[in-house]
């Protein structure tokens, strides 16, 4: 009995280790090649940007269409939007040391990759399918005019707009007021050099007002949503600004220049300044999330010079719908194709104000 126990244990342990063996030889990388290598990840990545709404591993799935809120139609397909890129974003992240992200330099530090195209194109996608009519306005593909509006455009004349009064191109003028604006990779220096912190950024303007807005981190799984009049929320929850009363006790962010130096020595001074007035002052690389950070009270407050409207569009209103506000380095309300944005809890809002202006 001992011999066969014994007998039998030597040959499970020579099946385990044979097991153990081939297992090895299927781990082996198949690659002659680390382009081989590169070329069959990139294919894979690829592939995988069609599935939409797979959870972030490692992280609590964010499931747009079960928000406990009801959301309106034209939100609720702009969170889809956001998840949708931000998932291919984060797969692409993942896999960062495999993929050729075919970086191409649109100005001086200022980068565009693959996946900010193919995220952008994934955005743009799923607003076609519900929106068709609609402007949008990307980062990366300039301004796109709807489906009713490049035809109107092409083939309009006076002749057709004393006659064509029907409903269906009175629900064409409506939509062509609708305009998406759209970053869908807000934060690319980041993401190129594997730093954590970049987001997808998503408003719509009705009549030049921003009426919904999305932010999508898919690091932290962390969406933020707004409705003009209706608040700002963090995952389902209601979120407001911080209630820092002197700017002496407040947190500061902002963005150095990094693309136009004509307002460097500007720039410094106030840094300067904030530097010995505020609590301190951070500097992350998104202002979109920048922006987010001061409606949910990380910071109490942002500044920038010379951003894009696709930089700040939906950033500002959750900031406005968390009780802060937002205005140009004057307290004006042009601030977003200006580019010049202060954004802070109302008690500090003037106070960065009166530092910021008196130093440009």
């Amino acid at each position: 009995m001992k011999f066969n126990i014994s007998k039998a244990k030597v040959i499970k342990d020579s099946q385990n280790q044979n097991q153990s063996q081939n297992q090895n030889q299927q781990h082996k990388k198949p690659y002659k090649s680390r382009n081989q290598q590169k070329k069959h990840f990139a294919d894979k990545f690829a592939f995988a940007n069609n599935e939409h709404f797979q959870s972030l591993q490692g992280s609590q799935n964010l499931q747009h269409n079960e928000d406990s809120r009801r959301l309106p139609a034209m939100l609720n397909i702009a969170v889809k939007a956001a998840v949708a890129a931000g998932n291919l974003i984060n797969k692409a992240a993942n896999q960062l040391q495999y993929i050729d992200l075919q970086i191409e330099k649109k100005n001086q530090n200022d980068f565009v990759t693959i996946v900010d195209k193919l995220a952008e194109k994934t955005i743009i996608d799923i607003i076609r399918k519900y929106y068709p009519s609609h402007n949008i306005l990307a980062e990366e593909s300039g301004e796109i005019l709807g489906v009713d509006s490049e035809n109107e455009k092409s083939e309009k004349s006076e002749k057709a707009e004393k006659s064509e009064k029907s409903e269906k191109n009175n629900n064409s003028d409506e939509a062509a007021n609708y305009q998406w604006i759209i970053d869908p990779l807000d934060g690319t220096t980041n993401f190129i050099h594997g730093l954590p912190n970049y987001a997808v950024s998503i408003a719509i303007r009705k009549d030049e007002t921003t009426i919904f807005a999305v932010v999508f981190d898919p690091n932290n799984n962390e969406l933020f949503t707004a409705t003009k009049g209706a608040g700002a929320f963090l995952n389902n929850r209601r979120i407001r600004v911080g209630k820092a009363t002197h700017l002496s006790r407040s947190l500061i962010g902002t963005g150095f220049p990094y693309r136009d130096f004509s307002n460097l020595e500007q720039y410094l001074n106030i840094f300067r300044n904030l530097c010995k007035t505020s609590a301190g002052l951070r500097r992350p690389g998104a202002a979109t999330l920048d922006l987010c950070n001061v409606a949910c009270g990380r910071t109490d407050g942002f500044f920038e010079f010379g951003l894009k409207p696709w930089d700040i569009a939906a950033g500002s209103l959750i900031v406005a719908e968390a009780g802060g506000l937002v205005g140009d380095f004057f307290g004006n309300e042009d601030y977003l194709f200006k580019g010049d944005i202060i954004a802070a809890n109302p008690k500090i809002f003037h106070e960065l104000i009166q530092i910021i202006s008196k130093n440009i």
